[in-house]
Formats: C-alpha cells, sequence, structure tokens
C-alpha cells in the first residue's frame, strides 16, 4: 500500500541508494590531529559550593585557651618535688594545644610569679608536662605552699 499524498520512493531505488551507501560508506570519522605527545586531561566547568545546610554549627576558629584552661595541675611526685627544692622549678600538667608563652602568661595571671624560662615534653600517654623555672626573686617552695601542694 502507498500512502496518498506522500513522496515515496520505489523500492528498486532505496535498494540502489542502500547499496551505494554500503559500497562507498556513507559516514567518514575524522580523527582529530594530536599537536603534543602528552594527555592533558580538559578543563571542565568549576561549579561554586552550594550547600543545603551547613555542616559545622560554630563558624570560625576554636575558642582560645585561658590561663586556667592552660593550667591543669601542678605535678606532686618525687621528681617534681626534687626538682622544687634545688632549681627553684614548678612542673605543671597543661593542656596539649598550649605553647610556652601561653603557659608563663598563665603562671603569671594565676600565682603572680614571674617564670624565667618553661620546658614542656609531650609525655608517652599523650600528656604535655611544663618545668617553670621561676626567676630569682620567687622561690619555688614559697608559690607550692601558696598553691597548696606542700
Amino acid at each position: 500500500m502507498v500512502a496518498k499524498g506522500k513522496n515515496v520512493k520505489a523500492p528498486a531505488s532505496k535498494a540502489t541508494a542502500a547499496a551505494k551507501a554500503v559500497k562507498q560508506g556513507s559516514f567518514k570519522k575524522t580523527r582529530k590531529p594530536r599537536f603534543s605527545v602528552v594527555f592533558h586531561r580538559p578543563k571542565t566547568l568549576k561549579r561554586t559550593r552550594e550547600p543545603k545546610y551547613l555542616r559545622v554549627s560554630a563558624q570560625g576558629a576554636a575558642p582560645k585557651l585561658d590561663s586556667y584552661a592552660v593550667l591543669k595541675y601542678p605535678l606532686t611526685t618525687e621528681s617534681a618535688l626534687k626538682k622544687i627544692e634545688e632549681n627553684n622549678t614548678i612542673a605543671f600538667i597543661v593542656d596539649l594545644r598550649s605553647n610556652k608563652k601561653q603557659i608563663k602568661k598563665a603562671v603569671k595571671d594565676l600565682y603572680d610569679v614571674r617564670a624565667s624560662k618553661v620546658n614542656t615534653l609531650i609525655r608517652p600517654d599523650g600528656v604535655k608536662k611544663a618545668f617553670v623555672r621561676l626567676s630569682e626573686d620567687h622561690d619555688a617552695l614559697d608559690v607550692a605552699n601558696k598553691i597548696g601542694f606542700i
């Protein structure tokens, strides 16, 4: 059945067109010339992040350590008491994030003594210990009595 009003080819002409396409090839694939031996991944669109909700509840940096958070407690071991008597040095367990300047300032704020030197170390159990050497005008034994651990 042939549809009325439509321009339809005869089956024989259709077959000859198909044979010609098979013989010649109707689609010719071209290859893009490459000018470099190294492959560079093409630059694609980089979208800015638009999160549906905030992943962190508080924005900004973590709260800073105050003097009470820096110094946790004084050490009262035998070797620490020996350092108090002989070296004018008090040993403290301090916050792991605190540095020497913060420890020195905390000792000055809390106990009203001037530290001449601070040595720190992190113990094998992961706790930071600070040896605070007091200046010559302050006696470590008096400060220890004032703190209340001697």
